[in-house]
């Protein structure tokens, strides 16, 4: 999905239409007699004051007739009383039961489209992160959309029943009130699309403002910020953000306090006219007392009514307006294609790039210029260079989290492209240079790498060990089932609640480590970068166990450190863009190109000075 510009977004009568019957359609799906009853009650309650308002006429004009028989008049009165007293509540609960349901449905959809994304492009894009979010905003007003469907029927039924009840009395006075509302029809309906228009705008004020605050508050940045003292600078850059959405606000409730106020006059107006109007002609003997009554009554029916189907009308289309977001994100192609037949067999022969260029987008450089390697199957391949040379890129290729921008990469001969995805990927197993460290614990963080070892104690203990951090695990509080977070507490008694436990950055690289050797059985094994953040012993010992894992297996290494590549069976230098030297590491240092530079360069790092 491309950027969509920071315009104010429209919708044309056609969308709108198409916009609520999805709304609608999703909730009738999560919640179908729900939402029945909710319209039968809504409707119900509509009517009530128009017949409160009739058994009010017919009572006073028998209580001012002589020997008048009001006892089943009143009767019906205290009874439609009491079904508008009774109502709301009742409507009240099941919209809040609506609302639970459909957001249950929605969350769901949003996050399953959003696992449909096949790579990383759309989640790159600022664009798509911000609808993302106000998608999710939208799905906490889902149930508003049926609300204001409620309202706005329950709006035309009393509309029409206090406008008949008008014309009875006055064809004239019925005229002038409809005049006076079309204004505030017009109006709150703009004033909805500036509305909508302007949440849209300032959503990437909302989400810079939560980044910030999420650093001044989070474990850990905490401990840089408070030693080079930037906590005020990160502060200040916050409350700019958040003071730019105030001032976007308040000129909105400005707009809105002036037209409202505006509009509140000429119906204050409208109705001491017709007030004046009703008591004139009481005097005169043309209206009964009873006529008085109900032609105040339908007059304040009416603008309470069209003020109530002006409101959903408005409101449903700044609501709808939100819901697009929603539709957007689950209505997304997935950024890249996706073969829906075909297998990814087991390597048999090699994974080959042939003439392999990427780069993120027109407007970027090239990462990758013209690559060709070929990993065989039960190799050692190691890619190494220097920082900003491609060889994340690369690995995100081989995952096909991208696709190349030109070129192809070939399993077995069989393009990436022309193999399932959730397939591809389930023959590879990586440990990934910026790695992920899950508020879970121990144990959870492990079977991550495959959910078939979830409570599986002897497959996560034999990771765990390969990996060199089963001590660690075993000497924690509750062992595997230590939470590994202080960032909120885990299970249900907050009476007895379970302290987590913060690891080292070598730990947690361990933990990712044991991650992807609980993937067991998988056709590549993808080791970027596995020991940037371990001591000299602690690598030395994870090389060692990597190198058993490895052995008799397909893998791609990259690393800084060229001594923990040295034993691949093959060499991949890559620079710009480009693989500049390839062959094992004695071929390379006999050739004297860039590899042995950069070997004998980290080498003299060690040897002793005389």
């Amino acid at each position: 999905m491309s950027r969509t510009p920071k315009g104010e977004p429209g919708l044309g009568l056609r969308d709108m239409r198409a916009a609520g019957a999805a709304a609608v359609a999703l909730i009738w799906r999560s919640a179908p007699g729900g939402v029945a009853a909710f319209l039968i009650m809504t409707l119900a309650g509509a009517a009530a004051p128009i017949v409160t308002a009739w058994l009010t006429k017919l009572v006073i004009d028998r209580l001012t007739t002589p020997h008048g028989e009001v006892g089943g008049l009143a009767l019906g009165l205290v009874a439609a009383g009491l079904v508008a007293a009774g109502l709301p509540g009742m409507v009240q609960y099941l919209r809040a039961q609506m609302g639970r349901s459909a957001g249950l449905t929605a969350t769901e959809g949003l996050f399953q489209a959003a696992e449909r994304q096949v790579g990383l492009r759309n989640f790159e894009d600022p664009g798509f992160q911000d609808r993302l979010r106000l998608a999710q905003d939208s799905i906490t007003r889902i149930a508003e959309i049926v609300d204001g469907i409620g309202s706005g029927l329950g709006g035309i039924l009393s509309l029409v029943g206090f406008i008949g009840s008008l014309l009875v009395l006055s064809p004239a006075m019925t005229a002038m009130v409809l005049a006076a509302a079309v204004p505030a029809l017009v109006a709150e309906i703009l004033l909805s699309r500036r509305r909508a228009a302007m949440e849209w705008s300032i959503e990437q004020y909302y989400r810079r403002e939560f980044f910030y605050g999420q650093l001044l508050t989070g474990t850990a940045p905490a401990t840089e910020i408070r030693l080079f003292g930037i906590g005020a600078f990160l502060r200040a850059r916050m409350m700019a953000e958040r003071r730019s959405v105030n001032a976007a606000t308040q000129r909105m409730d400005l707009r809105e306090l002036r037209t409202q106020g505006g509009l509140t006059v000429l119906s204050a107006a409208v109705a001491g006219a017709g007030l004046w109007w009703a008591i004139t002609a009481a005097r005169h003997g043309r209206l009964s007392i009873g006529d008085v009554s109900m032609f105040l009554a339908a007059v304040l029916g009416v603008q309470a009514a069209l003020s109530t189907l002006t409101t959903a009308i408005a409101g449903g289309q700044a609501r709808l307006l939100s819901f697009t977001h929603y539709l957007a994100v689950v209505r997304a192609e997935p950024d890249l294609p996706s073969a829906i037949e075909g297998d990814a067999p087991p390597l048999r022969d090699a994974i080959e790039l042939r003439d392999v260029w990427f780069r993120y987008s027109d407007d970027h450089p090239w990462v990758l210029r013209g690559v060709d390697l070929t990993i065989p199957r039960g190799h050692a391949v190691a890619l190494v260079g220097l920082n900003g040379a491609g060889k994340s890129t690369l690995v995100k290729l081989l995952c096909r989290m991208y696709d190349p921008t030109r070129g192809q990469i070939r399993w077995d001969g069989v393009d990436l492209r022309d193999i399932p995805p959730a397939l591809l990927r389930e023959r590879i197993s990586a440990v990934f240079q910026d790695h992920m460290n899950y508020d879970m614990t121990a144990g959870e963080n492990i079977s991550l790498g495959d959910l078939g070892a979830i409570g599986d104690q002897r497959r996560l203990t034999a990771a765990a060990v390969r990996a060199g951090i089963h001590d660690k695990l075993t000497g924690l509080p509750r062992g595997y089932d230590t939470p590994l977070t202080r960032m909120f507490v885990m299970g249900d008694d907050k009476d007895d609640p379970v302290t987590g436990v913060v690891l080292s950055g070598g730990q947690w690289q361990r933990l990712a480590l044991a991650r992807a050797f609980v993937r067991e059985g998988r056709d590549l094994m993808i080791l970027d970068e596995p020991s940037s953040g371990l001591d000299p012993e602690a690598e030395h010992e994870i090389h060692t166990r990597m190198r058993e894992h490895r052995e008799g297996r397909t893998s791609l290494l990259i690393s800084h450190r060229l001594s923990a590549v040295r034993d691949a069976d093959h060499i991949a230098v890559l620079k710009e863009g480009r693989i500049i030297e390839q062959g094992t590491h004695d071929s390379l240092l006999e050739t004297g190109g860039s590899y042995a530079g950069l070997f004998r360069l980290q080498a003299s790092g060690y040897q002793e000075v005389p």
